[in-house]
């Protein structure tokens, strides 16, 4: 069927999903009325009174419904965004009316810069769009940090194609619409009380239908505004910028766990305007396929039941058809004047007061903070099962703990046993099945004995001794923090530690336990050349 036949089929639909209400508020009147004047009975006036509050309390149900789907395009508040006017950043607005120009459009009213790798362009439409209202872009600057001018060109253009009726008004009239009904249903299915249930069954299905109708419509839209961000960007800019955008969605998510929230544990934040500006740092070490590692092995999040984007390589399919042009430009966030302001204006709107009031660390600090802490965490339950085991083995005549349990000295941290103790210890046999047998394990693992309890618990205690050694090191001063942007963040080990500590581990945590290798290393000059860990 073609375009605008479709098109026209859908926006009749859409007319229908308002019009439910209306007949519902019909025949919900009708019958009151007849109850009221007609079959209103003495005998029967409570259960017809009982009716009639029904269809009144449906009838609420229903017009908030309407009213929802009217309202469905307003544009509520900014909260978690940075507002960024023309006179703020002359350079990415000249950008953005030149991608609103190239589609036939009007630039938006109003510019946030959010912290997200996404951007869109939403309107304040009335009547689903058919009369225009103010309009608001929203650029995420995870996004800008991984794209070049040319890239961005594409996005805003893709933004803006959704909304151009240069190829069918009423394309544009549909997608509106598609949003409304979903934003209605969700609103139904909100709704606790069997009120809001029976009436949610209705619209659901109605929804349905009207989102399967409607759903060609959505995807041609897609393609078209692919196809105007190729004409205005160029096709190379377009396509390169479907590849980036899931690559740059598992970067960011690896910055947030591994850097931006590296000091959650610790009560702490990395230094102002690192929050989010860090994210920058890690790209510019990973260039290429380091960058795109980061992605492998992730799956795409599953797209919604009725999303409007065909496939990635369907649409970078479509615009691979069109001619060449190789053209490519600088960074996008090179547009911004004052970056460093912006980025710390983020987090003034991005993180609650309580987050903002943290401590700051630089970059080192914190790295070596949570190694130390990372460090004491894994080791923990290996010292507190060496101590246990080396109080019960101990002569008879020793002096005992003043605390009869020894709860209180095993929470102190000097009495717990250090590195030496617990290669001692090792060495006098007590690790098998002494000190494992002490190691916290879970229910199940409890059962197990020989071969495999050991094989379970031997990953514990090999993490356990590495936490022992890095505590170790960064006491003697042998191991330093790396902030580790192409990698991990953490500890930067003496190269021969880096070269035999997991041999040296694997040895000492074997069925028959030898630590002469670790004692080895233990025993060589701390000043060697640190490598990353």
């Amino acid at each position: 069927m073609p375009f605008r036949p479709r098109a026209l089929r859908a926006v009749l639909l859409l007319a229908g999903f308002f019009l439910i209400g209306v007949v519902l508020l019909a025949a919900m009147a009708g019958l009151d009325w007849l109850l009221v004047t007609r079959l209103l009975t003495a005998r029967a006036a409570r259960f017809e009174g009982m009716i009639i509050a029904v269809t009144v309390l449906l009838a609420l149900v229903v017009l908030r419904g309407m009213f929802t789907f009217l309202r469905a395009g307003r544009l509520g508040r900014m909260d978690q965004g940075v507002a960024v006017g023309p006179d703020d950043q002359p350079e990415l607005w000249a950008e953005i009316r030149a991608a609103a120009e190239a589609a036939g459009e009007r630039p938006p009213d109003e510019l946030y810069l959010v912290a997200e790798v996404n951007a869109g362009l939403a309107e304040q439409s009335r009547l689903l769009g058919l009369l225009p209202g103010r309009r608001r872009m929203l650029l995420g600057l995870p996004l800008l940090a991984g794209l070049t001018v040319p890239r961005l060109r594409a996005v805003l253009a893709h933004e803006f194609g959704h909304y151009s009726d240069r190829d069918e008004r009423l394309g544009a009239l549909t997608m509106r619409g598609r949003k409304a009904v979903l934003h209605t249903v969700e609103m139904f299915q909100e709704g606790s009380t069997a009120f809001h249930q029976a009436i949610a069954g209705l619209y659901v299905r109605y929804a349905h239908m009207f989102l399967r109708a409607s759903q060609s419509v959505a995807r041609d839209r897609e393609l078209a505004a692919d196809r105007m961000a190729a004409e205005h960007a160029g096709r190379d800019a377009t396509a390169a910028t479907l590849r980036a955008r899931p690559v740059l969605l598992a970067a960011h998510t690896h910055y947030l766990k591994a850097y931006a929230g590296m000091g959650q544990p610790l009560g702490a934040l990395p230094p102002v305007g690192e929050v989010y500006g860090g994210f920058r740092r890690l790209l510019a070490a990973r260039p290429g396929e380091r960058l795109t590692a980061l992605s492998a092995g992730t799956r795409p999040p599953r797209p919604h039941r009725y999303d409007s984007h065909p496939p990635d390589a369907e649409r970078i399919a479509q615009i691979e058809q069109l001619s060449a042009d190789g053209a490519d430009g600088p960074a996008a966030l090179d547009l911004l004047r004052d970056l460093d302001a912006v980025f710390v204006a983020m987090e003034a709107q991005g993180l609650s007061d309580e987050v903002a009031r943290l401590p700051r660390m630089s970059w080192e600090d914190l790295v070596l903070a949570r190694a130390l802490a990372d460090a004491e965490e894994w080791s923990r339950p290996l010292r507190v099962a060496v101590a246990r085991v080396l109080r019960s083995t101990a002569p008879a005549g020793a002096p005992a703990s003043a605390d009869p349990t020894g709860v209180t000295a095993l929470r102190e941290e000097p009495a717990l046993p250090g590195l030496d103790e617990v290669l001692d210890a090792i060495d006098r046999g007590l690790l098998w099945p002494e000190v494992a047998d002490r190691l916290p394990k879970p229910p199940q693992a409890a059962r197990l004995t020989g071969a495999s309890a050991r094989n379970f618990i031997r990953p514990t205690i090999f993490d356990a001794l590495a936490g022992l050694v890095h505590l170790h090191l960064v006491g003697n001063g042998s191991a330093t923090p790396d902030t580790g942007w192409s990698g991990l963040p953490g500890l930067a080990l003496p190269q021969r530690w880096e070269a035999g500590l997991d041999d040296a581990l694997d040895a000492a945590v074997s069925d028959t336990p030898d630590t002469a290798p670790l004692r080895s290393l233990l025993a060589g000059d701390p000043a060697d050349p640190a490598v990353s860990v």
